[in-house]
């Protein structure tokens, strides 16, 4: 096990209405705020009426900025910015699901920036200084509202990057599984492959004697693969929710992470697909983490051999252990095929033509290489596109 710290300070405030608690958790920090979320689900579903009523009554005044997007704009970031410089706001309320607490993250590190906040995402500096930011949760997927991480897309040159640092990590999130029962059936499964690869992420190394977070990130996958089926089936039932949101928001606080070096070439290769073609990004992970095992799971058979026998219950064949590699990466695309999640590109309308170019967007054309588990260089992520197609 390698040298780590692990310190979260998200508060994480869990269970039935917990929303109507927003404005006495927000006034803690702030008296005027910029609530920023997506489209209209949540005032569907009247989680907007019931957030503003809350922040009412806690006398916090609420400036609004909607419009957050799957793969979340740079062009809504800096106006979130100017309207957070604007009007003296120092605290940002995300309520929503990854994109709209990845954009408030970004514009927490921009408003007292005198540069352009995409510096921090093209990896030309980083933020000393951000706003505090907090969160109502509504889809269990990125783990945003506990991570020190956010993904924006410039739509100028489709770049999709991300910035960890954790100035970031939200002060508070409240997660009510009640907020997902109309999360429509192909977000959830989305949703559930996202997380499956932030835990996967961290599972797939090549540090040993890590046992314990090994055991820990076998327990999160067993937990999504019991429990989406039923959140797909009867989108109603509370406990299924509830196990789902928490193992989402526990794989990337960054505890399953601890003592263990950790690959993230997948969400790597995933960002230039979803940064051209807008796809949404669980599915995209859907696609490129099986392609992802094709290629590399010869370089430690032993590690897909446990997780074959570990988290798929598949009896291990010890005169053949590649027969059971093969068997866990061939479990993972049936699980993601029976919830309702592309395996290929092309069930994406992801086609063959941009793989070059997505191949050098993910390495800097060869100018350097991706991974942990496994060093990738451009023909590397190129065969592994090549894979998913």
């Amino acid at each position: 096990m390698e040298n780590f710290v692990f310190q979260n300070k998200t508060k994480i405030i869990f269970g039935r209405d917990t929303e109507n608690q927003v404005g006495e958790e927000v006034a803690a920090y702030a008296k005027k705020i910029l609530l920023h979320y997506g489209g209209g689900s949540i005032k569907k579903s009247g989680l907007y009426d019931r957030v503003t009523a809350s922040l009412k009554k806690a006398g916090v005044e609420y400036i609004e900025l909607g419009g957050a997007q799957p793969n979340p704009r740079l062009s809504l970031v800096k106006q979130g910015i100017d309207i957070c410089r604007k009007e003296g706001i120092k605290f940002i309320l995300a309520v929503g699901g990854g994109s709209a607490i990845d954009s408030a993250k970004a514009m927490a590190v921009g408003v007292p920036y005198s540069g352009d906040v995409w510096d921090f995402y093209s990896g030309k500096g980083m933020p000393e200084k951000a706003l505090d930011v907090a969160t109502v949760l509504t889809i269990p997927a990125a783990g945003s509202e506990s991570s020190p991480s956010s993904v924006i897309t410039n739509e100028d040159g489709d770049l999709k990057r991300g910035l960890t640092t954790d100035l970031i990590r939200p002060v508070f999130s409240i997660l009510n599984p009640v907020l997902t029962f109309t999360l429509p059936a192909y977000q959830t499964a989305c949703g559930a492959a996202d997380i499956m690869a932030h835990i996967m992420e961290r599972y797939f190394t090549t540090t040993q004697c890590a046992d314990f977070t090994d055991r820990l990130c076998e327990a999160a996958m067993k937990t999504i693969i019991h429990n989406v089926p039923t959140c797909i089936n009867e989108p109603e039932n509370y406990d299924a929710r509830a196990e789902v949101m928490w193992a989402g928001c526990v794989s990337h606080n960054d505890l399953l992470g601890t003592g263990r070096n950790q690959d993230w070439s997948s969400h790597g290769i995933e960002h230039e697909i979803s940064g051209i073609y807008d796809v949404a990004h669980g599915a995209g992970l859907a696609v490129v983490f099986p392609a992802w095992m094709k290629y590399v799971y010869k370089s430690n058979v032993n590690r897909f051999v446990q997780f074959a026998s570990r988290v798929w219950g598949i009896d291990i064949d010890f005169h053949n252990q590649e027969k059971t590699a093969l068997a866990g990466i061939a479990a993972l695309e049936k699980f993601f095929i029976s919830i309702g999640m592309p395996v290929r590109l092309k069930e994406m309308d992801v086609g063959a033509d941009r793989l070059e170019e997505m191949a050098d967007k993910c390495t800097g054309s060869g100018s350097w290489t991706i991974g942990g588990f496994m060093s990738l260089d451009r023909n590397a992520v190129l065969e592994i596109l090549k894979l998913a197609v």
